[in-house]
């Protein structure tokens, strides 16, 4: 597995298993599909009217039961073994260890907010194993065009939880050097993102970095959305482009269960990964919550896409815990029933599970990684509220790349009329 770009962070003290590989064990090929009642259930989407949004059905690829033992070998499950085969426990700890510290950032990024510190906050509590998976699976010279809750996938590029502060702070109009890391900058427009990635994914066959076979040079984008942006024109575009274009292309698809406060059933009745079959090419749902079967399908459709096989659509099925955002109250419109069942699913606790079982990881390493988070935390907070505030009419410097009459004459208003709360208060 390559890693990713912030694999230089000093490693923690973990079990003197360093270079094992984590050990696949052989299983019988038991069927542990779901049943389902004929044209009257979808899997994770009931027809009836009522989300079934715990469900993932017979298709959903998961190496990891919820209990964090493996999951029986199946036809559905054996195709992505393959790229687990390599993976060593270090690396895996290495995901436990990213998952834990974006919760964490998650968490003060909400506190922040709520103390009136940020603008806003998009929380991504319950889908850390599905962006750490998939930010572990990019290569360097990968590129990524995030949504707006992909904090998880921008850590594991590299990007410093103190950057996304400072764009929900108003501080910075994007926060990092999208080139610098190979991840463009937050999209806050639905689905827009795809569209662009498409365009990107097409320039790299244009450039002749796809299937040549090197390794260091092949190249793919990934573009995340969740359940709602699906229902874009923009996606759905972009699927036309990536299919006809052969693109080396990777939609990676968040169903958290909710676009804001409407549910699955009134979005879509053929889950996303199978919308894929349209549009010419393959699509895959995977537990979204089992950090090694997200990574394992996804690693697998980048290599894909890199050798020039084309676009994949990657649904990872999870669950939205918190808020749409900080701006919003989901008790409104959702059961805490499936708040409760997605709990006993949480990614880390499973994959914490796994490592215990297996003895690839020992309490003092849990310890060990549950301290950086608590330093780490106070350094972002620090780092947030030493920020300077923003100058006011920074907002018209990079509209366009040269500032037009119009535009120019608008800043020049709004400076006036800043202006006059100063000569009001002399």
């Amino acid at each position: 597995m390559t890693s990713p770009p912030n694999a230089s962070r000093p490693a923690l003290r973990a079990t003197s298993r360093k270079e094992e590989t984590m050990t696949i064990p052989d299983a019988s090929r038991t069927n542990h599909a779901a049943h389902l009642d004929g044209v009257t259930h979808v899997a994770g989407h009931a027809l009836d009217g009522k989300p079934d949004i715990t469900d993932g059905g017979p298709d959903m690829v998961q190496l990891i039961a919820p209990n964090g033992t493996r999951s029986p070998m199946t036809s559905v499950n054996e195709p992505y073994m393959e790229a687990l085969k390599a993976i060593t426990a270090e690396e895996v700890r290495a995901m436990y260890r990213d998952m834990v510290l974006v919760r964490r950032f998650d968490i003060e990024g909400y506190s922040l907010q709520r103390q009136g510190e940020l603008g806003l906050w998009p929380q991504l509590l319950g889908q850390e194993a599905a962006q750490v998976a998939a930010g572990h699976a990019l290569r360097e010279q990968d590129y990524g065009f995030p949504g707006y809750r992909e904090h998880g996938v921008a850590f594991c590029r590299g990007i410093q939880p103190s950057q996304v502060f400072a764009l929900y702070r108003g501080v910075t109009h994007g926060g990092h050097d999208p080139r610098k890391h190979n991840f463009n900058t937050s999209t806050i427009v639905i689905g827009n993102q795809m569209l662009n990635a498409v365009g990107y994914a097409m320039g790299l066959r244009l450039d002749g970095v796809v299937g040549t076979g090197d390794v260091n040079v092949d190249a793919a984008v990934m573009a995340f959305t969740g359940d709602g942006g699906t229902s874009q024109g923009d996606f759905n575009e972009a699927m036309v482009y990536a299919a006809v274009n052969h693109s080396p292309m990777v939609f990676f698809i968040q169903n958290n269960g909710w676009a804001i406060s409407e549910p699955n059933t009134r979005q879509f009745i053929i889950p996303p990964y199978k919308r894929a079959d349209g549009f010419g090419f393959p699509g895959v749902r995977t537990d979204g919550n089992d950090v090694l079967a997200t990574y394992a399908v996804t690693r697998r459709s980048l290599d894909n896409a890199r050798s020039g096989l084309g676009p994949t659509l990657v649904e990872a099925f999870t669950y939205r815990m918190g808020a749409h955002t900080t701006s919003d109250d989901p008790s409104r419109y959702r059961d805490s029933a499936h708040v409760e069942a997605w709990k006993a699913k949480d990614p880390i606790a499973r994959l914490r599970s796994l490592l215990e079982r297996e003895n690839h990881a020992d309490a003092a390493f849990f310890d060990d990684v549950d301290a950086e988070a608590k330093e780490l935390a106070a350094e972002w907070r620090r780092s947030c509220l030493e920020m300077p505030d923003p100058e006011m009419t920074a907002m018209f410097d990079h509209a366009y790349t040269v500032m037009d009459d119009q535009l120019t004459a608008q800043r020049d208003e709004f400076a006036a009329y800043l202006a006059s709360f100063e000569d009001d208060a002399a």
